[in-house]
Order: structure tokens, then sequence, then C-alpha cells
């Protein structure tokens, strides 16, 4: 078995996670008031809904914001070859993808506005079947790995 790939994303990708988490633990928070607030006004609600929801919004909060991007973190590792990219990620089911570079159609990098905060960017390389992503890498990094990536298949291309 291959041994796993060495490069690790930016380790601020564990706050833009965060942050990330922290915006969509929103939606969960807004249910729970809003089970709370119908409760006072319906009788056909109960007061157990509110509080089953609340406790749920606290450990979901807890799980994805305390816990998850860590450990997402800690899998996410990559490696460029001269003939392939071999991606590794996941936090209890570990993928390994090895990207043939002869397969390589284009890579781009992305940056939204999270991302953009931390100075990250996510690398996204196109094959003509799948999109692979190596998310929040320093955006200095990730211009210079979209370069050399597109260079190395070029080659790979010309060679055939």
């Amino acid at each position: 078995m291959r041994d796993q790939p060495n490069e690790r994303i930016a380790t601020d990708a564990i706050k833009a996670w965060k942050l990330t988490a922290q915006l969509i633990a929103i939606i969960p928070l807004l249910l729970t008031i809003a089970a709370f607030v119908g409760t006072y006004f319906f009788d056909f609600l109960q007061y157990w809904v509110g509080i089953v929801l609340a406790v749920f919004t606290v450990l979901e909060w807890a799980i994805t914001i305390l816990f998850i991007p860590q450990l997402r973190w800690k899998r996410w590792r990559y490696q460029i070859y001269d003939q392939e990219i071999y991606i590794q990620h996941g936090i209890i089911i570990v993928t390994r993808t090895v990207v043939p570079m002869i397969r390589v159609q284009h890579v781009d990098t992305q940056q939204g506005p999270i991302l953009k905060k931390y100075g990250l960017a996510t690398l996204q390389i196109s094959t003509a079947a799948t999109t692979h992503e190596i998310p929040a890498l320093l955006e200095e990094e990730a211009a210079d790995l979209r370069d050399q990536i597109s260079e190395l298949a070029r080659v790979e291309q010309d060679d055939v």
C-alpha cells in the first residue's frame, strides 16, 4: 500500500471551516427559536419540542465547530508527482484519490469571501469525468500549484 501524501493544507483552514460552520449553525438556532415561539402561540405544539431542538442545536454546534474542523484538517493531505496527483481526505471514511496528469484538462483556483478573509484559495483539478479539490491552500501556494499542475499536464499530453 502506498504511503500517505506529505503535503498539508493551510492551518487557517480550521478557522475558515469554523466560521462556515457557525454561519450554517444559524439555521438550527432559528428553528429552535421558532419552536419556542410556536409553543407560546399555538396550543398543538408541545414545549418539549423546543427543548429537544435546543439540545440538538447545542450538540450540532459543538460537534461541527469544536471537533470536525480539526479532524478534517488532520486528514487532508495531497502530493503532486510528475505523473499524478495524490489526494487523501475524510474523517470517518478516508478517501485516497490518484489523478493521472494525462487526464487533467484544466486547473482553477477558487476563493469565496471566507477563504479570502484568511488568505486562502481552493485548487480545482478537472478531468473529463470529475472535478477534484484541494481546499484551503495559501493563495500563493494555490497559484503555484495551479501553474505546476498545468505545466505537468501539458508536458504529459505532449509526450503522448
